[in-house]
């Protein structure tokens, strides 16, 4: 056996390895990441839309919300919440808004993922309406106001008396072709 056949067997072998490494962090990793964070509440991530009940308002009780926006390093969009940071009464819902700027040249589709700390004020943390529940279109050059609105839950444990959401905005124009078309 030749010296190149050796080496073709090995690279061979090794094109197989990390394209079975690619799947596996690809279609493996995100469903046991998300299992992990539900058995052990850690993580930060919120539930999806939350339908409010008949909440009883704690006007003896103030929480602060910060907010924090980030791009994902491959998004070059302008991002950021008007407010920084509001007091809410646990119960009482509050509507916030994120500005949102396509500054490049060609329409995309961002997508933002949120995450609540202290990690356990995730469960108490209620989204009823979010720009996070759906892609953000925008044409080139073109802006938005995005809004979120959220209620905490009254039953909030007391040690907790601020509340960061945060989001990541990542920019996914290429999963979601038909509406980059749309803008058109």
């Amino acid at each position: 056996m030749g010296e190149s056949t050796v080496h073709r067997g090995v690279l061979v072998k090794s094109l197989i390895g990390a394209v079975l490494m690619f799947m596996f962090a690809i279609f493996v990793l995100p469903p046991l990441y998300d299992l992990f964070c539900e058995i052990t509440g850690i993580g930060g991530k919120t539930a999806g839309a939350y339908t409010a009940t008949e909440i009883k308002v704690d006007t003896s009780r103030q929480v602060e919300v910060q907010f924090v926006a980030t791009n994902n390093a491959t998004m070059p969009w302008e991002f950021y919440p008007v407010e920084h940071k509001v007091l809410v009464h646990p119960g009482e819902s509050k509507e916030i808004v994120f500005y949102a700027k396509n500054l490049t040249g060609k329409d995309m589709v961002g997508q933002a993922i949120p995450n609540v700390l202290p990690n356990n004020a995730a469960d108490y943390f209620h989204k009823t309406e979010c720009f996070c529940f759906n892609n953000q279109p925008l044409a080139a050059g073109d802006e938005a106001d995005l809004a979120v609105v959220f209620i905490i839950d009254p039953d909030l444990p007391a040690s907790v008396n601020t509340v960061t959401l945060s989001y990541t905005i990542f920019d996914i124009t290429d999963r979601v072709s038909t509406q980059v078309s749309q803008l058109q």
